[in-house]
């Protein structure tokens, strides 16, 4: 291994000290080697072991060794199992459930007293996670697990029993599903020097790929869910440590601390342990002679957004660690750059250019996770106690006026000092101090006690949802066993309490509250500075969950939720033999009609606003004429779904849209699209039957044959085809398998749009989401863009950015690409086009003024009636672009109504014809 001169001396010798006084004595009962198991030790240039390697050996050794027990923590979405290796002390692990339920007595902290926090602390293991692969293309990870297995498996030396004493270690595979794909792709080829796995045929997690790291508030995915359990709702460790790469250029890994901006919902301590623990990890890398670990501005890591499965962890009182380290199986070069060769604050060491071989990864990766694990039990009972202190400060922070500080609130300060008289001098002087009370603790602008999700509104089954995602990150919810009065307001029996006196207070915050990301440019006047994810992503609102915040204490005749919940079980009210009239307000009934048409039964969409059974139905209520067939599918639904379908005595008046069967084809590439991906979930979640379409078979033509709409997802489209540069270049044909040539292609002008044309001008129907709306200028419908400025071009950054935020928008719901949807509702945008005016008919549009309700926005005043969703009438079928992300990571389901209505009307309008 080379290193810099400067770790030639001093450093060096001591690393070789250390080394030679660790005794590598084996534990009493041998244990298999990872080269005896796989025929190669991990770290081997051009070796992977896949997860089904991984997952015999992890069972090997859990019958060899009495430090570890091995246990399954649910199925991935391609049906493995996915496994978690608890190791610790024999004596520790014969008293799991002790230490575990000490553990969730100090997260949760409710009930718990300082004194007897400190009993337990002094009673308590320190508990950490430590994971690999949940990124299946960043290999060090999970080969570093097997490794990390093997030596806390093995190692009999005086830190390593130290550590086995005072922690309980959780070592976690989080994708099997990717290590198998990425292990086997690169391993096909029997010249080690063509192995590769850029060119893989598909996402790595079987629906969304990367994004499997951005769904850790959501739990969409199985693999989240099972982990999420883990973490909130089983053993609750204090440190949670998620391996990945690559590093930044010209270093080998970036670990903590991060760079701003600061989420202002979490507890300080959080951060301020953060901070020591990274210092921890810097130093021992450092003292080891591991030159090249950076920090804060070294890469662009923050910790502001909750979705990533590290960041999740601070809203929940808990360090997570991010590491990004270097490293392949096929060796690489470490590049020279000049501003990474100068020691400062954050890159202490720098490492001088090399060739890096995978081996070194992999004890860089070691090395670290033995700084956690050191730092874990030397400060054990501080650990303990300081989950429980920061559990306990949330739940007084929510039992008392509390207020939150934000950007806005500053700039509120500052706008009320404008033109007062500073008070002090020199130094001292500030804003004068009775400023802070009237503006920063303004009883207008306090923090929630809580909120209450009413069990009469609109769509109460997307509002379950949302709460089921709250209770799979631990936060406890309560429901009304009776009518109930906050605040001078009456609620139904069986509506939602989520109070803010718990541990996870700050999670309930981020979910409920609009995020006010700081304005953060690289000057004044300059460009912004991009976020490293979404700035504004408040659950509740890209839900449309209805909710009421509650500033005062409230109590109320509320039980325990114990576990997830099924929506409350709907009816069939009435008892008239004509049919069924069901609201198209709730997102589920799609899945009503979706099943009643796939059994071959007439469903329709009352055009008009109607009155019925007592109550009035907005327009798009589903109205089903009563059969022998389908009274068995409406009872199902309304008992499973919590749908309410009305029996009506004779049919609704008014026009009505006759739906049929929808063969829907969602576009993707070679190598998969995640939002692609996303929406592939979503169709199976509310049963639309699909099929993966590629762009050879767009090119081939007769696209009617098989589909009758077809989905463009955000960033499907290559980019090269609008002169923007090259996306990601595809392998040739002789280079992968024959069963993934089908694949390759893109959508061009050339070849696919002419299709794509012919197929809507026939009545078919295309739904074009984000960037790929830009297919209508393809298909000579051009679409222009409200966001460009006189010179034609797009508006500049420091003009004109939002990067991930939430908008509102205004939407005419008496269109059918909007039926069902409110009056105004919010939508996520990133970048997103907006349409000028004129472009189609719009269903919704962004009014005049302040559009942002959650996030960062520079220029939000540039949308002012700029469309938003539009219909394009092409021959006899219609085009749908969607600006917004209106399938977002599976988030948006305010916006849902619009790609499944899209889905439905295109091809009803075309059957009427």
């Amino acid at each position: 291994m080379k290193f810099n001169r400067a770790f030639s001396g001093a450093a060096a010798a001591l690393a070789l000290c250390a080394l030679l006084a660790a005794p590598l004595a084996q534990a009493a009962a041998p244990v298999t080697s990872p080269k005896e198991a796989l025929g190669h030790d991990i770290g081997d240039d051009y070796f992977l072991a896949n997860y089904t390697q991984l997952e015999a050996y992890f069972k090997t050794v859990a019958g060899q060794s009495d430090r570890m027990k091995l246990v399954e923590i649910g199925k991935t979405e391609e049906g493995r199992s996915e496994y978690m290796a608890i190791v610790s002390s024999p004596a520790n692990l014969a008293k799991l459930d002790r230490y575990r339920e000490i553990a969730r007595k100090l997260a949760k902290a409710e009930g718990v007293s300082e004194q007897e926090a400190r009993a337990l602390a002094a009673e308590g293991k320190a508990v950490i996670w430590i994971d690999g692969g949940l990124h299946a293309t960043e290999v060090v990870a999970p080969q570093a697990l097997i490794a990390a297995l093997h030596q806390w498996l093995t190692r009999d030396d005086a830190e390593t029993r130290r550590i086995l004493d005072d922690v309980i270690i959780l070592f976690g595979q989080v994708n099997p599903d990717g290590m198998e794909l990425v292990s086997n792709w690169y391993m096909r080829n029997s010249d080690e020097k063509k192995r590769e796995f850029g060119s893989l045929p598909r996402l790595y997690q079987k629906y969304i790929g990367h994004d499997n790291n951005r769904d850790y508030y959501m739990s969409a995915m199985k693999e989240t869910t099972n982990v999420n359990r883990v973490f909130f709702r089983e053993w609750y460790p204090q440190i949670i440590y998620n391996h990945h790469q690559t590093g930044p250029a010209g270093t080998v890994v970036f670990v903590p601390p991060f760079r701003d901006p600061f989420n202002y919902n979490y507890d300080p301590l959080v951060m301020s342990t953060l901070s020591e623990v990274g210092a921890t990890m810097h130093s021992r890398l450092i003292a080891e002679g591991k030159p090249g670990s950076t920090m804060r501005s070294g890469a662009t890591y923050s910790t502001w957004n909750n979705g990533m499965e590290r960041s999740i962890t601070y809203f929940h009182n808990a360090v997570g660690l991010l590491t990004e380290i270097i490293g392949n199986p096929t060796p690489t070069e470490i590049p020279l750059l000049a501003r990474n060769q100068i020691a400062r604050n954050d890159l202490p060491a720098p490492i001088a250019p090399q060739t890096w071989r995978f081996r070194q990864s992999i004890d860089y990766s070691l090395t670290m996770n033995y700084a956690v694990l050191d730092y874990a039990s030397r400060n054990r009972e501080r650990l303990l106690f300081n989950i429980w202190r920061m559990g306990n400060n949330s739940i007084e922070r929510g039992r008392e006026d509390s207020w939150t500080v934000t950007p806005k609130r500053i700039e509120a300060l500052e706008a009320a000092a404008k033109g007062k008289p500073l008070v002090g001098s020199g130094r001292n002087q500030g804003l004068q101090p009775d400023l802070f009370k009237q503006v920063l603790r303004d009883p207008a602008n306090r923090d929630p006690r809580g909120y209450v999700i009413p069990a009469d509104q609109a769509d109460l089954p997307t509002a379950v949802k949302f709460l089921n995602a709250l209770i799979k990150t631990g936060v406890d919810v309560k429901r009304a066993t009776r009518p109930f009065t906050v605040a001078g307001k009456t609620y139904p029996a069986g509506s939602y309490v989520v109070k803010a006196d718990q541990a996870y207070r700050p999670h309930v915050l981020d979910m409920f509250e609009p995020q006010d990301h700081p304005h953060d440019f690289a000057y004044p006047g300059g460009p912004p500075i991009p976020p490293y994810d979404s700035t504004g992503y408040t659950l509740a609102l890209q839900m449309g969950v209805a909710f009421d915040r509650v500033l005062d204490g409230f109590d109320g005749p509320f039980e325990a939720v114990p576990d997830l919940i099924a929506p409350p079980a709907g009816q069939i009210v009435g008892s008239g033999k004509a049919g069924y009239l069901v609201s198209h307000e709730v997102n589920d009934s799609f899945i009503l009609s979706n099943r009643l048409l796939k059994a071959g039964q007439a469903v329709y969409w009352q055009k008009a606003a109607t009155k019925a059974a007592g109550r009035p139905f907005a327009p798009g209520a589903l109205w089903i004429p009563a059969t022998a067939q389908n009274r068995a599918i409406v009872e199902k639904a309304t008992r499973e779904l919590g749908l309410k379908a009305y029996a009506l005595g004779a049919a609704p008046s008014g026009e009505k849209l006759k739906l049929k069967p929808v063969r829907v084809g969602v576009v993707d590439k070679y190598g998969g699209n995640m939002p692609a991906g996303w929406t592939r979930w979503l169709m199976e979640q509310y049963e639309f039957d699909y099929q993966v379409v590629y762009p050879q078979r767009l090119d081939a033509g007769d696209i009617a044959k098989d589909f009758d709409v077809l989905i463009f997802a955000n960033n499907v489209m290559s980019a090269d085809e609008f002169g923007e540069g090259s996306g990601p270049r595809q392998p040739k044909p002789e280079d992968i398998p024959a069963e993934f040539r089908p694949w390759l292609g893109e959508v061009t002008r050339d070849k696919t749009a002419p299709q794509i044309a012919t197929f809507l001008k026939a009545g078919g129907a295309v739904v074009a989401v984000g960037n790929s709306s830009r297919l209508a200028e393809m298909l000579g419908t051009p679409a222009p863009s409200a966001l460009n400025g006189a010179d034609g071009k797009p508006l500049p950054r420091n003009s004109f950015y939002i990067p991930g935020s939430l908008l509102e928008v205004s939407v005419d719901n008496t269109q059918p690409l909007a039926y069902g949807a409110p009056s105004r509702m919010n939508v996520f945008f990133d970048r997103s086009p907006a349409f000028a005016a004129g472009v189609g008919a719009r269903a919704a549009w962004y009014p005049q003024g302040d559009v942002l309700r959650s996030g960062w926005a520079v220029g939000q005043e540039k949308l002012g009636g700029a469309g938003a969703v539009v219909e394009v009438p092409l021959g006899k079928g219609r085009l749908f672009l969607m600006g917004p992300e209106v399938a977002q990571r599976a988030q948006s389901h305010a916006a849902f109504k619009f790609l499944f209505n899209g889905l439905q009307y295109g091809p009803a309008i075309a059957g009427d014809r």
